[in-house]
């Protein structure tokens, strides 16, 4: 099973793990011999936070459960309050993971505190724009490794800038291998264009529509 280890923080965008989220956690896109999910919110405290959206979030589990292997994942969505210094310690088990092999997907202010620690100084990345990184993070030293794009995938790494959860989502899905690449390539067009001849093409990838 594929454990999606979800850090949520007060001021968390909403908009950015949308995607990622709804596809993990509902599989209706999944292919036929995809691993099963399991999405777990996680935080520093079992205190419920609220997002960006005003929603109310409560946490099922605390930074010191989650448990490292080569199925697990570690989501860092934007927010308002990375600089707090509660924050720190799941940036440490982020560096960690990333150590371990584990796969660690940041978004916008996330990719922030990860560059805070280093973790963007020698690995391709992006974040919200050339510039940005040096704004908030005066001890950045990556810029020889920034890429101008919505969201980049190198290996175990996975960034984002603040209009990238689509393209961040369909990075994380292709990295975990529970889509067909034709499902996740209809899927990621349709989204993107809003074109019905991509849904079509999306609901013909599906298993059960192929079958005779």
């Amino acid at each position: 099973m594929i454990t999606i280890y979800v850090y949520i923080l007060d001021t968390l965008a909403d908009w950015e793990l949308g995607y990622v989220t709804s596809e993990l956690n509902s599989g209706r896109f999944f292919k036929k011999d995809a691993q099963s999910v399991s999405l777990k919110t996680v935080s520093y405290s079992k205190d419920p936070i609220h997002t960006m959206g005003g929603l109310t979030i409560v946490p099922d589990c605390l930074i010191e459960d989650m448990v490292a292997s080569e199925t697990s994942v570690l989501l860092l969505p934007g927010a308002n309050t990375w600089s707090d210094p509660k924050h720190g310690t799941i940036i440490e088990k982020a560096s960690k993971f990333l150590s371990s092999g584990v796969l660690v997907c940041a978004i916008c202010g996330a990719t922030v505190a990860l560059a805070n620690i280093g973790v963007l100084d020698n690995r391709p990345h992006t974040s919200n724009g050339s510039g940005f990184l040096e704004m908030f993070s005066p001890c950045y030293k990556g810029q020889s490794f920034y890429i101008d794009d919505s969201s980049v995938a190198d290996h175990n790494l996975i960034t984002a800038g603040s209009t990238g959860g689509l393209l961040w989502a369909k990075q994380i899905i292709e990295h975990l291998g529970v889509f067909q690449s034709d499902t996740l390539e209809a899927w990621y067009n349709y989204f993107s264009t809003g074109k019905p001849e991509h849904f079509f093409a999306l609901m013909q990838t599906l298993p059960s529509n192929n079958e005779n």
